[in-house]
């Protein structure tokens, strides 16, 4: 799949251009079926799907009180979205002076800049542009004038549950891993750039890789089982997230013990798959116990595969 940050990248390919809009944190369900109908269209006429996406969450921007959690890094959203045969992942910087485009602006500026739009698929309650002045209404007006299809997709729905990011973060927040798995479509991973820490892990004979996790939604403090793939090798992980009170913590660390695998991942995004949680953080009398416990940790990963 294509990265690109600017649509006129596109204009000089000649081929039909349907997009996919959204902020798609997560790549849900409810998302997969907006990108969905996207790629049907792009496969009918020729042409190219294009994943048309925001980073920031424009909420960071307009309201950074009310900004959410993101359930997904970037490059995750964007792995997740690859997974769904789209051809180019177009990324907007979403800043000061993009907020303060229309919706009709930013649509004519598309239909301008790709040279060749023909569809658009958004979900039926996506807003858009300064004051919230784009919606399915004003692409459709917009369609008809300048000759591109509009879908406007219902949410979906899981046991008579809506899908949507917000209900996801809830979800994950009380530690339902299973029923998170339901509502993505595919089993729940954290990622982050490994980052140096105060080598503890390595002094206690189990090295882990320090996760940056900041803004990320996440589930309850604890041990758990996960995998990872690297080098396209899959290995085990204990996952520790949380205060770590037995030495004193006083910031959340998510650090990630890869079992039979070493390396030097200082910069690198590493995704790990959780799997189950294995216990609830607690403080131990000393670094002894501690270590005692994270023996059985390790076996119970182990057990797990």
């Amino acid at each position: 799949m294509r990265r690109i940050i600017d649509p006129a990248e596109l204009r000089e390919c000649g081929r039909p251009v349907c997009v996919a809009l959204g902020m798609f944190d997560g790549v849900h369900l409810g998302h997969q079926h907006v990108i969905r109908q996207a790629v049907l269209d792009a496969q009918s006429l020729g042409g190219l799907t294009v994943a048309l996406t925001f980073n920031p969450h424009p909420l960071a921007i307009v309201r950074p009180d009310r900004a959410p959690s993101l359930l997904q890094t970037v490059s995750q959203r964007l792995r997740a979205i690859e997974d769904m045969g789209v051809d180019v992942a177009l990324v907007l910087e979403f800043d000061d002076t993009f907020r303060n485009q229309t919706g009709e602006e930013f649509t004519g500026r598309l239909v301008r800049e790709f040279g060749c739009l023909r569809s658009f698929s958004v979900g039926e309650g996506f807003e858009f542009g300064r004051d919230r002045s784009g919606s399915l209404d004003l692409l459709r007006r917009l369609g008809g004038e300048l000759g591109f299809r509009v879908h406007g997709l219902a949410p979906i729905s899981v046991g008579g549950e809506v899908v949507s990011s917000t209900r996801i973060r809830e979800v994950l927040r009380q530690g339902d891993l299973s029923h998170v798995a339901e509502l993505l479509g595919r089993p729940y991973s954290l990622a982050g750039i490994v980052q140096r820490g105060d080598q503890l892990g390595r002094q206690l004979g189990v090295p882990t890789a320090n996760l940056d996790v900041r803004g990320r939604a996440l589930p309850p403090n604890g041990v758990y089982a996960g995998r990872t793939r690297i080098d396209k090798v899959t290995y085990p992980v204990a996952l520790n997230l949380g205060m770590r009170p037995t030495v004193g913590g006083s910031e959340l660390r998510a650090e990630a013990h890869v079992i039979n695998a070493t390396g030097d991942w200082y910069g690198l995004e590493l995704e790990i798959q959780v799997i189950e949680l294995l216990r609830e953080e607690r403080r131990f009398a000393n670094l002894t116990a501690l270590k005692a416990q994270i023996s059985e940790d390790l076996s119970a990963v182990r057990a797990r595969g």
